[in-house]
């Protein structure tokens, strides 16, 4: 699975952990819903400056949105 796969997988599933719908993750995190939509189904091409932004809203470090 290559690196967009593996965020795309883990922010849904740690999204989906605390409950929370793309909207909330996306007014957490400061982004669009129509943007973490993007990322969760690989069409959209995060900066590691979005991933960051994400991982804090998440409350994990970026290592963990990546492996």
């Amino acid at each position: 699975m290559d690196v967009r796969h593996r965020l795309a997988a883990n922010m849904k599933r740690l999204r989906k952990e605390r409950g929370w719908s793309q909207e909330a993750l996306a007014d957490e995190a400061g982004l669009d819903r129509t943007y973490i939509s993007g990322i969760e189904r690989v069409v959209k091409n995060p900066t590691v400056t979005v991933v960051e932004r994400v991982a804090k809203a998440l409350a994990c470090s970026c290592g963990d949105l990546l492996d």
